[in-house]
């Protein structure tokens, strides 16, 4: 009789109760929904960044394509591409109230280069580009 209750209990105790089961599938399941959910904010930054490159190299590129200095003139000039849409604003540079030493044969210009992605990324390069004084 001890033998075959000694077995009985041996049986009870190997293997897995459902419970157990239950719970490590649980636990599975929240490993796998948080790595998911790394994955995706890592695809939705690399999208960001993607978009965040594509305007900074448009803006390089619209700027190099602009006029001679002696040729730009003040104004706002849209244009764009399939990828992104750029603006191009020729302001006059404000020195904030200082008076000028003596007259400079330069005039100088704020350029602002603006550029829209797809994504709706949008990039400023701000600059100040020197054109010649038209003498009166």
């Amino acid at each position: 009789m001890f033998a075959s209750t000694d077995t009985d209990c041996r049986r009870s105790e190997s293997g897995f109760a459902l419970i157990e089961v239950m719970v490590a599938l649980v636990i599975v399941g929240i490993l796998l929904t948080s790595i998911g959910a790394l994955i995706a904010s890592t695809v939705r930054a690399t999208h960001a960044l993607n978009d965040h490159v594509v305007a900074v190299e448009a803006a390089r590129t619209v700027e190099m394509q602009l006029p001679e200095r002696a040729s730009l003139e003040l104004g706002r000039f849209p244009g764009g591409t399939a990828a992104y849409r750029w603006t191009v604003d020729v302001l006059p540079f404000f020195t904030g109230g200082l008076a000028p030493q003596k007259p400079s044969r330069w005039t100088p210009q704020t350029v602002v280069v603006s550029v829209r992605t797809q994504g709706g990324t949008t990039v400023q390069v701000h600059t100040v580009r020197l054109r010649p004084r038209v003498k009166p």
